[in-house]
């Protein structure tokens, strides 16, 4: 099995597929292209009133990219909820390549020096390819991909990718496109420029997200 690369990855994301591994002890990856994409439109991002209430009074500190690897060991850890996860050790290569490169990005939620919750992905151009997310504290998820959208707002994206969509990123407006409509999507967001901004002070995060209207985040 010859491995794949960085470059290699990029272009099956920019073509609107992604790989994924049966189970984390699987050394083989598949190529996935479902035909309902899972997208959370960033100007339909529904911030409910509780949750403005968490990230206002929140004491964790919100941090990017001071440890991607520890990020994804984590989302790659079984739990209750989750017995089996598809991230492998080709997957963490790949994505510790990417990050590398400057492409992957973490935000992590952390309570001192104890990192509670995170999730990280992958950037091209105007496009962010969520791909998994892990809590280790109530709300601490929920917390960093706020966080991540307020970025995503503030450096010009204009394209979230859930792949698929779960309860929890429903709760926020993550919805299901069909495969062209995506691939139309993807290719107007991968031509456009966009700056992943890890500093961000917890007061512009509300501002952003706050910006929506009123049906959007009641």
């Amino acid at each position: 099995m010859i491995p794949l690369t960085a470059d290699q990855l990029v272009r099956a994301y920019s073509m609107g597929v992604f790989p994924m591994a049966r189970h984390r002890d699987d050394p083989r990856l598949f190529w996935i292209d479902p035909e309902e994409r899972g997208i959370l439109p960033l100007d339909g991002f529904h911030l409910s009133h509780s949750m403005r209430k968490v990230l206002r009074h929140t004491d964790l500190i919100v941090r990017c990219d001071s440890a991607f690897e520890e990020v994804i060991g984590l989302c790659a850890e079984t739990a209750p909820d989750r017995p089996e996860t598809w991230i492998n050790e080709e997957i963490f290569r790949l994505f510790g390549e990417l990050h590398r490169y400057g492409l992957a990005h973490s935000v992590e939620a952390w309570r001192g020096d104890t990192l509670v919750g995170g999730l990280y992905g992958l950037s091209l151009g105007g496009a962010f390819f969520g791909e998994s997310m892990f809590s280790r504290e109530t709300n601490a998820s929920k917390i960093a991909l706020a966080h991540l959208v307020a970025r995503l707002r503030h450096g010009g994206y204009t394209l979230l990718d859930t792949q698929f969509v779960t309860e929890h990123l429903a709760r926020f407006g993550a919805i299901e496109i069909p495969r062209r409509d995506y691939l139309r999507r993807l290719a107007d967001a991968i031509d456009r420029r966009a700056v992943f901004h890890g500093d961000l002070p917890g007061s512009e995060v509300l501002a952003l997200l706050s910006s929506q209207s009123s049906t959007q985040m009641s």
